[in-house]
């Protein structure tokens, strides 16, 4: 076998379990996220609404900070900039397939849902913009308060993680929500109920789950990295 070749096996084997898998999660989410973020649901029993994207949003947020804790501030702040690629790509072939020819068999026979598809999404660009824009901006300044709060200490107790977790999540998340909700939907509707109910839902989630999601998401890590 070659040099080059056992060292790419063991480039391959040095990444630990947990950081391949988060990696891989991370990926989806990004996209996931900019779907997602098309449909508002409302905060009942209120007439507050948010975008459906803050579920997958989270969960960024949750393995940005996770990764901040075990393998640095660093590799965190390398995923969320290489997390532009899947985001990226998503966008460019979804330009390359609303160029091209539905099949005479979808025109004949499912002409609302071509016509639902084409619909939805040419009009979801200024949601693909608006993304990217709170995106690395938001998940940026949460690695950056996550790391901040931990301070010069390696170890960190569980409740050190959860506080530190939400309060990073809570004040990343509410910039988040005034920069995407502004980019993207600003002077198609009144966007305030939109805006204070995105606001309310991102801090109160990262108040009361976040934290456990990263307990949660650092315990399942050290478990596959010990694997």
């Amino acid at each position: 076998m070659t040099q080059p070749a056992n060292e790419t096996r063991l480039a391959a084997a040095a990444m630990p379990l947990g950081l391949f898998v988060y990696t891989l999660l991370y990926g989806g989410m990004t996209v996931l996220a900019g779907v997602l973020a098309y449909k508002q649901v409302q905060l009942w029993p209120t007439e507050l609404a948010v975008e459906s994207g803050i579920f997958a949003f989270l969960l960024l947020v949750v393995i940005s900070s996770t990764l901040a804790q075990l393998y640095g501030e660093k590799i965190a702040n390398r995923m969320v900039w290489f997390g532009f690629v899947p985001l990226l790509v998503a966008s460019l072939l979804m330009q390359l397939v609303l160029k091209l020819p539905a099949s005479v068999e979808m025109v004949e026979f499912r002409g609302e849902d071509l016509a639902a598809f084409e619909h939805v999404h040419a009009t979801l660009w200024r949601v693909w913009m608006a993304g990217p824009a709170a995106y690395i901006v938001s998940l940026l300044l949460n690695v950056w308060i996550f790391s901040r709060l931990r301070g010069s200490s390696d170890g960190a107790s569980t409740l050190s993680l959860m506080a530190r977790g939400a309060i990073a999540s809570a004040l990343s998340q509410a910039i988040d929500s005034v920069i995407f909700i502004t980019l993207a939907f600003y002077g198609q509707f009144d966007i305030t109920n939109l805006l204070i109910g995105q606001v309310i839902a991102k801090v109160a989630l990262s108040l009361v789950l976040v934290p456990f999601l990263i307990t949660g998401g650092v315990a399942i890590a050290r478990w596959l990295d010990r694997r």
